[in-house]
C-alpha cells in the first residue's frame, strides 16, 4: 500500500512539473493577442501583396494571430518600406513597423534594415526570398512584443482605421 501511495505521489509531482514546463512555454507565446495589419507604405501594390503573403506565413509559423484590418484586434500595425544605396554601391532595404494600442497610441516601433542584392536598387525589384527574410525578421520582433504584452488588459481592442489607404490581408 505504501509503495502504491509513493508511486502515486511521484506521478503527481511529475505531472505538476510537466504542466509547469508547459505553462512557461505558453507564456512566451503571442497566441491570443490579435493584431491587424493596417497598411504598408513605400512599396508598390505588387510588393505590398507579396509582403502581406510572406507576413501571413511568418505569423502562422510564430503563432501570431494576424487578422484583417476591419477585424477587432488588440493592436494595429502600420508598416513602412524603403531602399537606399550605400556608399559602397550596395542596396539596403529598411522597414519600420509602428504598433498602436487601443487608444491609438504608438505602443512600439520596430525597425531594421538589411543589405540586399537587387539589380536596380529599386523597391520594385525585391524578390520573394528577400521579402520572406524581411517578413520573418519583422514577425520575430512583432511576436516578441505581443508575447510580452499579454499581461496587459486582454479585453481592450484597437479600433479599425478608417483611412482609405489601409491594406487588407487576404
Amino acid at each position: 500500500m505504501a509503495g502504491t501511495m509513493r508511486a502515486g505521489r511521484l506521478a503527481a509531482m511529475a505531472m505538476m512539473l510537466a504542466l509547469g514546463a508547459c505553462q512557461s512555454a505558453f507564456s512566451d507565446s503571442p497566441e491570443g493577442v490579435p493584431v491587424a495589419l493596417e497598411s504598408i507604405d513605400g512599396a508598390p501594390a505588387p510588393i505590398q501583396t507579396a509582403l502581406i503573403d510572406e507576413l501571413a506565413t511568418a505569423a502562422t509559423e510564430r503563432k501570431v494571430e494576424l487578422v484583417g484590418s476591419s477585424a477587432e484586434a488588440r493592436y494595429r500595425v502600420r508598416g513602412y518600406l524603403s531602399t537606399e544605396e550605400t556608399e559602397d554601391g550596395e542596396t539596403k532595404v529598411a522597414y519600420v513597423w509602428d504598433v498602436f494600442d487601443s487608444q491609438k497610441r504608438r505602443a512600439k516601433r520596430l525597425a531594421g534594415s538589411s543589405p540586399v542584392r537587387i539589380p536596380s536598387g529599386s523597391i520594385e525589384a525585391l524578390d520573394k526570398d528577400t521579402l520572406a527574410k524581411l517578413a520573418g525578421a519583422s514577425m520575430d520582433e512583432i511576436a516578441a512584443f505581443l508575447a510580452a504584452s499579454k499581461t496587459a488588459d486582454p479585453f481592450q481592442t484597437a479600433e479599425a482605421s478608417t483611412e482609405e489607404d489601409s491594406v487588407v490581408t487576404q
